[in-house]
């Protein structure tokens, strides 16, 4: 955590152990047992020293710092993302999602947020939060969730998540993340839900890299095969955008297959 004076670093400490990432000039005002003219000179010295950041009036966030435990930093970023976000229609996406229902071992140091509403993120917090524009027709599959004990985030469900990185696997990490997700969650997939969801999505490209990666892992989902095969046509896409166009396996599904089904396999057994 950055140097803060005694006052500063209890007032931070506090609002951390109360789940308050998020506060009002009135907080400090209880908080520190201080005037609100007080409270407004130490909350110009933080937000200069980027400890906080203004959202709006008399309304403040804390900047993520080491202090905390795991858990708690992730809840406190997401719901920052969430206080920034300028409109009701958005969900926590993407790898975030994924960190969020299991489908990933590594840590979240971004959040990923589907928004209606063209934005940008405060310069300060572009390296700790991330908007992608969709239509508002396409924020569909979300649930309201608990994030801390005090504070509630949209996020996709599982199914709406396994969708998504599908589509955009450059937010997740490539494709062998997404395949590796799929693999830690596949007993709590609903695959009716997921083929309803695929079929939503209508982009053959969702359903073609979803069916060749159930086959890889040899995941039993029934008639799932039959109906995401009918997504298959003369057109070749490439399974993981964010690799090279280079081929290593040859597949039906008409996917440029530039992983290899040998280092998805060698993923999930690591």
């Amino acid at each position: 955590m950055k140097t803060l004076g005694k006052i500063s670093a209890n007032l931070i400490a506090e609002l951390y152990n109360e789940n308050k990432p998020v506060f009002m000039i009135d907080d400090i005002v209880r908080i520190n047992k201080t005037s609100r003219p007080n409270a407004a000179k130490l909350v110009f010295d933080l937000i200069k020293r980027k400890v906080i950041h203004r959202l709006k009036k008399g309304k403040y966030i804390i900047i993520p710092q080491e202090l905390g435990s795991a858990d708690t930093f992730i809840g406190n970023l997401y719901v920052m993302a969430k206080e920034i976000v300028n409109t009701q229609n958005y969900y926590i996406a993407f790898y975030s999602a994924m960190k969020y229902w299991g489908m990933t071992t590594h840590p979240v140091i971004k959040v990923f947020i589907v928004t209606s509403k063209r934005q940008f993120p405060p310069q300060e917090l572009a390296d700790r939060i991330s908007f992608v524009f969709v239509d508002k027709k396409n924020i569909w599959g979300v649930k309201s969730k608990w994030i801390t004990k005090t504070a509630t985030v949209n996020i996709s469900d599982i199914e709406k998540t396994i969708v998504d990185a599908l589509s955009h696997p450059e937010y997740c990490g490539g494709i062998t993340e997404v395949a590796k997700g799929i693999w830690l969650v596949k007993d709590k997939i609903n695959f009716k839900r997921l083929i309803k969801y695929t079929l939503k999505y209508n982009k053959k490209v969702v359903a073609k890299r979803l069916g060749y990666i159930l086959e890889i892992l040899g995941i039993d989902a029934g008639d799932t095969f039959t109906k995401l095969k009918t997504y298959v046509s003369n057109r070749y896409d490439l399974l993981d955008p964010t690799s090279t166009k280079k081929s290593i396996d040859k597949n039906s599904w008409h996917l440029i297959d530039n992983i290899g089904s040998k280092q998805i396999l060698k993923i999930i057994s690591a």
